[in-house]
């Protein structure tokens, strides 16, 4: 009984104990007995990622496929046109672009590599679009959906990494003039979905149509002869160009850079007619990216930036005189291209 009563009383002392601090937390809590209280830290805002662009030497790859192909980058490649000529009027929206290819090749030839998708090839610019790449010159490579009027072709031969050939009789220009051909805001289709070439007027859309169900017959037929190299083009951006003026043709920076390939990116561009300071001339080449500070080129050769970050980028390239002055030649020497980088 003595037992009984004394480990009562030990339990009872136990309890009060347990019971402080949980009475303490009560009182705490009664302020706001109904209410869960969730503390939540918010991380802090991303630090935006900063671009310092800085102008470094030749990538090391670069210079290894350079060492790999021997004599071909001390070719002087010379490009002459077989069609479009000069002045040439050219019916419907399709033109095709025929090149004959001389000079002290040293093996350069344009090609395409299956296993890389890489070669020497030929930078065709219709008006100030980007260029697109001309791989097999044994077959015309076609300008699709060619809008009516008067529109200018420039051509120069170009290494696998997208370095132009800048020796004499390289660049070849033309103007020609399209007639019946396409309208880039109503576009017609194929039965299969490609993209044909509206007209104008009536004779030119009924050979359109022709076109139409000869290429839907050509897509039925498992044997049909593979499509050629070309590329549907958007409306023109540019004026008249004068052949006795200065001219910049832009050429890189284009498209979109990934991994390894975003970490050096190559400025390259064609002169006619212009030869900078560093070149005893009195022209320079103005940059900018992204709309920030302009930078110059004095010497005509390719530079290569670092410091990219991923994303959307504007690459701007003009062509000024020695007073900074923006030279004129139908809207060519201002061009401004997107890229994207991806890292």
């Amino acid at each position: 009984m003595k037992l009984s009563s004394r480990l009562i009383a030990v339990c009872a002392t136990a309890a009060v104990a347990c019971a402080l601090p949980l009475a303490g937390c009560t009182t705490a809590d009664n302020a706001n007995a109904n209410t869960t209280v969730t503390t939540s830290v918010s991380p802090p805002p991303a630090t935006p990622e900063v671009q310092n662009l800085s102008v470094v030497e030749r990538p090391q790859k670069i210079k290894d496929m350079m060492a790999a192909r021997g004599q071909e980058d001390e070719a002087t490649p010379t490009l002459r046109f077989l069609s479009p000529t000069e002045g040439a009027t050219v019916n419907g929206s399709t033109v095709g672009v025929k090149l004959a290819l001389s000079g002290d090749l040293k093996g350069y030839k344009p090609h395409k590599d299956p296993a890389t998708n890489m070669g020497n090839h030929i930078h065709v610019i219709l008006d100030n679009s980007p260029y697109e790449a001309y791989y097999n010159l044994d077959e015309p490579f076609e300008l699709r959906n060619v809008t009516e009027g008067k529109h200018t072709l420039r051509v120069f031969p170009s290494r696998p990494w997208h370095e132009s050939y800048k020796n004499a009789g390289a660049f070849q220009m033309v103007t020609f003039t399209v007639k019946g051909g396409g309208d880039a805001s109503k576009p017609t289709t194929t039965a299969a979905g490609e993209k044909m070439a509206d007209n104008k007027n009536a004779a030119a859309a009924s050979a359109a149509n022709k076109n139409t169900a000869n290429a839907n017959a050509a897509n039925a037929n498992a044997s049909a002869t593979p499509p050629r190299e070309g590329k549907d083009m958007p409306a023109s951006t540019g004026g008249t160009v004068e052949r006795a003026k200065p001219l910049l043709t832009y050429s890189r920076p284009k498209g979109e850079y990934k991994g390894a390939d975003a970490d050096a990116i190559m400025i390259d561009f064609w002169l006619l007619n212009a030869k900078l300071q560093g070149d005893g001339g009195e022209y320079r080449v103005r940059y900018s990216v992204d709309g920030g500070a302009t930078q110059y080129i004095d010497r005509w050769q390719p530079i290569w930036l670092t410091g990219w970050t991923t994303g959307k980028h504007t690459v701007k390239l003009e062509l000024v005189d020695k007073d900074g002055n923006p030279v004129e030649n139908g809207r060519y020497n201002s061009t401004t291209r997107e890229i994207t980088v991806t890292k």
